[in-house]
């Protein structure tokens, strides 16, 4: 985090916790006037550290109320094999997420669907037929315990 001050710093958690308040409010929340707040928010995302401004959804609302976590092994990790598979993942709204992950599997998926018919569909019509694939492991989320995009920095 270096180059960023402590007002950078609160200015980050407050965008974190509602990115939908003014740059007046955020001032008044860290401590400074309007337009320097706004010059920081600024910079802040010409730097890279705010990539994007986003509403978060609640998938259950929108009928979206099935989450699994899918660990895939693929046959080979060459170059090509695994850029293929990530270019399928990509074009799979379903798939939320889609991390390397070091260990028994390759790959763990987050995916959101209506319920496990949905699942079943998107497993059998899209997922299988993803070259390179040589096991699929998935888990139904039950219970969401903690969900959250704040990032854990101090402020």
């Amino acid at each position: 985090m270096e180059g960023l001050d402590k007002i950078d710093l609160k200015i980050l958690h407050a965008l974190q916790e509602d990115a939908s308040h003014s740059a007046a409010e955020i001032a008044d929340t860290v401590g400074l006037s309007q337009s320097p707040c706004w010059r920081r928010i600024q910079r802040l995302k010409e730097e890279g550290y705010i990539s994007k401004v986003v509403a978060l959804l609640d998938r259950r609302k929108l009928d979206l109320a099935t989450q699994l976590f899918v660990q895939v092994k693929v046959l080979r990790n060459d170059k090509a094999s695994l850029a293929q598979f990530t270019e399928a993942i990509h074009s799979f709204p379903e798939v939320l997420e889609c991390h390397v992950v070091l260990g028994a599997y390759d790959f763990l998926l987050r995916v959101v669907v209506r319920d496990m018919q949905a699942y079943e569909k998107f497993y059998f019509n899209k997922l299988s037929g993803v070259p390179n694939i040589r096991e699929v492991n998935s888990f139904v989320a039950a219970l969401e315990v903690k969900s959250t995009t704040s990032l854990p920095f101090r402020a």
